[in-house]
């Protein structure tokens, strides 16, 4: 870790609250390799999460302003901040649980208001902290405690929903492939308007263990595997895409 980044983060988090192989460590040290790229003042930044294992990316790992909120809710706090103090550069950081199930209509709603924030919703398919229940974004056919034989509801595709809701930036990124992520967040904290990226994180605890991956590397290859880029989905046929997630950059609306 280079020393600008180290000045970055709170000394009293360490050790890391994180499981051995969860990928949100791959997202904190890509976000603030953002931030540090861009060289914004965390001064002047405010870092908003709700309650998850994702929540724990900023608070308590920031060395900045952070409010750390009631679950499902954490967009509407940082509603309320970005209108209190217009000046503030506020991003959202939190999970697919917190930010699409439990907190869905706040997503939707900041989406179609064009918020200016950026809202980085880390995606490891399943309810991490609470014990492994199923979320809106478990695949279909997965197993969770609370699908043992299977998921059968099909999931949301988030970039779609904030897409369909009215989000001028969306993109969505492996942790797998940090490089790209960290350019794709830089464009999302500087982009003026509603900006939301998706990150997919392995959760090698709660939903890597229960559906036969063995260890959290072979998690982080099947990403890899199964990501391909917007360009190259155009290119194939219909019938190549299921159990692919496309990736990349879907809007980008300049205000």
């Amino acid at each position: 870790m280079n020393e600008k980044i180290f000045q970055m983060i709170n000394p009293k988090a360490f050790p890391t609250p994180f499981c051995p192989g969860c990928g949100h460590g791959i997202l904190m040290g890509a976000i603030l390799r953002a931030i540090a790229d861009l060289e914004y003042d965390m001064k002047q930044m405010l870092f908003v999460s709700g309650i998850g294992c994702a929540a724990w990316i900023p608070s308590p790992h920031f060395k900045a302003d952070t409010l750390h909120t009631l679950h499902g809710r954490a967009i509407a706090y940082a509603t309320g901040a970005k209108l209190y103090n217009p000046k503030l550069k506020v991003v959202v950081i939190s999970g697919d649980g917190d930010l699409s199930s439990i907190g869905g209509n706040h997503l939707i709603h900041a989406a179609r208001r064009n918020m200016d924030m950026t809202v980085v919703c880390a995606n490891n398919f399943i309810y991490g902290m609470t014990g492994g229940q199923m979320a809106s974004t478990t695949p279909l056919g997965s197993l969770t405690t609370t699908t043992p034989k299977g998921n059968q509801e099909p999931p949301f595709d988030l970039c779609k929903l904030v897409e369909a809701a009215g989000a001028t930036y969306v993109a969505r990124y492996p942790v797998a492939t940090p490089i790209p992520l960290i350019r794709t967040l830089k464009k999302a904290m500087a982009h003026q308007g509603f900006a939301f990226v998706e990150v997919l994180s392995p959760c090698p605890t709660q939903f890597g263990r229960r559906n036969a991956f063995q260890t959290a590397f072979a998690m982080l290859q099947a990403l890899k595997k199964n990501c391909i880029s917007v360009e190259k989905a155009k290119s194939l046929d219909p019938a190549e895409l299921p159990g692919k997630i496309t990736v990349g950059e879907f809007v980008n609306q300049e205000n």
